[in-house]
């Protein structure tokens, strides 16, 4: 995201400010060869983990009729988002942020703005959907679910909203030629970057958590205030245990989510309001750091979604099949 909000806007309110006071027009923000290598190696592991997993979930997904469940639609989606965000914005997020220097041109200037906006609200707004399918299966049990087609409907209207909601940053990027580097930067209008930056922060951080906390807290009181009667058919007890174990994996990536964001709305919310702290050299490591907690958010979810699943640790000589054993399908584990 630059990530998201837009990474090159931070590093080029330091790089600007930066370079508008200094008369030499040097780039202080250039880091030693080994600093950059083990950012790189930090980055790679982002960029390698958040594909191919994310890549293997859509494909046991989209390639098993019987794993297109609503839940799992919004899966996809979530998947294709993070993995789509990982593999266009972070190693250009990582040379940008790392060389403070833009090397990619204009129209990837104003796509590498636009798209982790969209990306990142459209994998929020997934997960937030999914909180409220759940809650709908356990609290209203007998009322109509989605049906496949309008899972798609609900989808394609979140692709819409995102992409209308980051196309400010595309229509206001622009860059910046210096004797020693270019900055790709987002060229507000007065007034507008604060009230902008303020609603991206509220749309696609506080109000979806506060929505799917609200939604996973009724249903977790639910779930959990469900004894299991001596009496119970095993059919019962397992159709219990499932629910749970799911909402425990959802709430897990929520809150993954979250922790991995939250520095990140932090330092761009300073960045904005007392951008006198993006002029110091020592942001810079600040920065990377926050931004590969950020970013590290895509990798997550394929690992979450094979830990917390029962399947990965039946043994071999366990009398499930070999299909029933293998790790990538544990986003599957869905109720209708």
């Amino acid at each position: 995201m630059d990530p998201l909000f837009n990474v090159t806007n931070s590093s080029s309110n330091w790089t600007k400010s930066s370079e508008t006071n200094d008369t030499n027009h040097e780039n202080q923000f250039v880091q030693a060869v080994w600093k950059v290598a083990l950012w790189a190696l930090a980055y790679s592991i982002i960029i390698i983990v958040s594909v191919v997993g994310n890549i293997v979930v859509i494909w046991i997904i989209l390639a098993h009729k019987r794993m297109r469940t609503v839940t799992n639609y919004f899966l996809v989606n979530l998947a294709f988002a993070e993995a789509s965000m990982s593999a266009f914005n972070t190693v250009i997020n990582f040379i940008y942020g790392a060389h403070n220097n833009w090397y990619f041109g204009l129209g990837y200037c104003r796509f590498h703005n636009f798209f982790p906006i969209a990306a990142v609200f459209s994998s929020i707004y997934s997960m937030t959907a999914i909180a409220l399918d759940r809650y709908m299966a356990i609290i209203h049990p007998l009322k109509q679910r989605m049906t496949a087609t309008e899972t798609m409907v609900v989808i394609g209207v979140i692709w819409v909203l995102a992409l209308v909601l980051a196309f400010p940053q595309f229509y206001y990027s622009d860059l910046d030629y210096f004797p020693t580097r270019v900055v790709c930067y987002i060229d507000w209008p007065v007034y507008i970057e604060k009230i902008y930056y303020v609603l991206l922060a509220v749309l696609i951080y506080l109000l979806p958590l506060l929505v799917m906390g609200c939604a996973y807290l009724e249903v977790g009181l639910t779930l959990w205030a469900s004894e299991i009667p001596g009496d119970s058919s095993d059919r019962y007890k397992e159709q219990l245990t499932a629910k749970r174990k799911v909402v425990k994996m959802m709430i897990v990536v929520v809150c993954t989510f979250a922790v991995c964001w939250l520095p990140f709305h932090v330092y761009f919310f300073l960045g904005h309001f007392f951008p006198s702290l993006l002029q110091r050299t020592f942001i810079q490591q600040v920065y990377l750091a926050i931004m590969w907690l950020a970013m590290s958010s895509t990798m997550y979810n394929p690992i979450i979604y094979c830990c917390l699943n029962d399947r990965c640790s039946v043994p071999a000589s366990s009398k499930r099949s070999a299909g029933a054993r293998l790790c990538p399908k544990a986003p599957m584990r869905v109720w209708r």
